[in-house]
């Protein structure tokens, strides 16, 4: 695993449990982000972020990178937070990171987040060598954003397929590319 610099970082971490929003936040510091701005539920976070977007000077950052969010919260829980960063017109950075934490990492879980247009998903309890695959990963290996008439977010496909066991039902011709640094 090469060894970046992350000082530069504005990352998000939305957990409503204290102590794993401070635990999360201190592992950040701990591998080298610059900067992390938390906040108690998606509701808080989309507040946060729609003043980051309207008012950077007053938000205290003027973008915010990635972002890392508990599932399960009340009264918005992560995967509505995710629905709202990829699809809202409010949201500052439809393309922005996005990292589900979560202690219910099963298929079913891990598919819906997938589905949903999540970048990563971080099982708990993770280690900080999880935290920092996650973070290299988005460094390493970006992915190209996908826009289909159901669904928007990083492309679902980690893996080259050969073509005779391709699965997608529309062609490539119907599909429109967002964002390709390849």
């Amino acid at each position: 695993m090469a060894n970046y610099n992350f000082d530069m970082f504005n990352v998000l971490v939305v957990e409503d449990n204290r102590y794993m929003r401070s635990m999360l936040r201190t592992l950040l510091y701990a591998v080298g982000v610059g900067n992390v701005l938390t906040a108690s539920d998606g509701g808080e976070a989309i507040e946060l972020l729609r003043k980051v977007k309207e008012a950077p000077a007053t938000a205290g950052v003027s973008s915010i990178d990635i972002i890392f969010s508990n599932w399960q919260m009340e009264p918005v829980d992560g995967t509505m937070l995710l629905k709202w960063v990829r699809r809202s017109k409010e949201s500052p950075d439809r393309f922005m990171p996005f990292i589900i934490v979560s202690g219910f990492a099963d298929y079913q879980r891990v598919s819906i987040c997938r589905d949903l247009g999540v970048t990563e998903f971080l099982a708990k309890p993770y280690s900080v060598d999880s935290l920092l695959g996650r973070l290299t990963g988005l460094v390493e290996r970006p992915r190209q954003f996908v826009l289909t008439e159901n669904y928007f977010g990083p492309d679902r496909r980690r893996r080259p397929t050969p073509q005779a066991l391709e699965r997608r039902v529309m062609k490539e011709s119907e599909m429109e590319i967002i964002y390709d640094d390849r």
